[in-house]
């Protein structure tokens, strides 16, 4: 495969061939990558846990703040912790020296990303944090700098080299960087108690959204449920099948508790034995002890049910059995998840 160079690359790069040696060279910056993470593993010490404890503690937002590819880093640090329960936003450091200082307070924790620990732009916000009483946690190469000795915890993400061949361009600092804060909001999100409920509700759009979502925004309710007595006539238990166009319906005692469902399939295997089906009542027909769920399952959840007992609906119930709706296959698959 012969690479072309846009416009204006330099002369000797013309013609430029992938070779072993280039393969070789990537495997050698994913490998350099990787051990940056994995030499962060033993310095999770004290100083992690009392970086936890103040996120944990925080009664503000965390501001997350970090100049040029570190800045890169802040930003995906804030939204991570903003999915999983803990408010958090990105702030500029430059932008802040023109205004946006006004957005740290008192009681804000703020996170600040240098590898260095020199960035003029973070050193220029010390003096407003400090004032404000804020709190600081630094992720930073050198613990020992100006932003690492000024923090109230200083994490240490220090790298042995970058996986750039001139171990130049930050590559596996901003990626030890990005591993640290995740290892931050994961530990955050346990401490917290956040729930898989939680987490749906905080991404309600999307593929994680639907593969999040509870029967109760999916079931058929109220008057769309299908829904029969034991002794209903089944001239008339067909009619309310077809009327709700579930291929299926309810049926319950004198005291709304489910006591099973007739579906389309029932209605043919008795056709095909009972000449006089329809002078016979639900009771007759019904297959007892049908499949439940309950209203607070998720939807991936029913989804897997229907699909491992191969039917198309099922029925949801409360702690006192009594029908609150049905769930049908046809419902998951209008919400994109099949």
């Amino acid at each position: 495969m012969t690479l072309r160079p846009a416009q204006g690359q330099p002369e000797h790069s013309r013609g430029l061939k992938v070779t072993a040696a280039d393969l070789a060279l990537a495997r050698k910056v994913l490998e350099t990558e990787a051990a940056a993470i994995l030499a962060l593993v033993d310095r999770l010490d004290e100083r992690f846990e009392r970086a936890v404890r103040l996120l944990l503690e925080c009664r503000g937002r965390v501001i997350v703040t970090g100049m040029g590819k570190s800045g890169i880093i802040c930003r995906k640090i804030a939204a991570t912790l903003s999915s999983t329960g803990t408010p958090a936003l990105f702030l500029h450091p430059a932008e802040a020296a023109h205004g946006d200082l006004g957005v740290i307070q008192g009681d804000d924790v703020v996170v600040a990303l240098s590898y260095s620990g020199e960035t003029e732009e973070l050193l220029r916000l010390l003096e407003t944090i400090k004032r404000l009483g804020a709190k600081l946690i630094t992720i930073t190469g050198n613990c020992r700098s100006t932003l690492g000795q000024a923090a109230d915890v200083a994490l240490d993400c220090q790298v042995s080299e970058e996986a750039c061949p001139l171990n130049l361009v930050p590559t596996a600092s901003t990626t030890a960087a990005l591993a640290l804060g995740d290892a931050l909001a994961m530990t955050l999100l346990v401490a917290k108690g956040f729930r898989q409920e939680d987490f749906a509700n905080l991404h309600p759009g999307g593929k994680l959204g639907k593969a999040l979502m509870r029967v109760e925004q999916l079931m058929k309710g109220g008057e769309l449920a299908p829904i029969v007595r034991a002794a209903t006539a089944m001239h008339e238990v067909i009619y309310e099948m077809s009327r709700k166009g579930l291929g299926m319906t309810c049926v319950v005692d004198e005291h709304d508790r489910l006591i099973g469902i007739i579906t389309d399939g029932d209605l043919r295997r008795h056709m095909s034995v009972s000449p006089n089906l329809l002078e016979r009542s639900a009771q007759d027909v019904m297959t007892r002890g049908p499949v439940t769920i309950h209203h607070g399952m998720l939807a991936a959840e029913a989804l897997h049910i229907l699909e491992q007992r191969k039917i198309t609906a099922i029925v949801v119930v409360d702690a006192r059995q009594k029908v609150e709706g049905v769930v049908h296959l046809h419902d998951l698959w209008r919400t994109g998840m099949i």
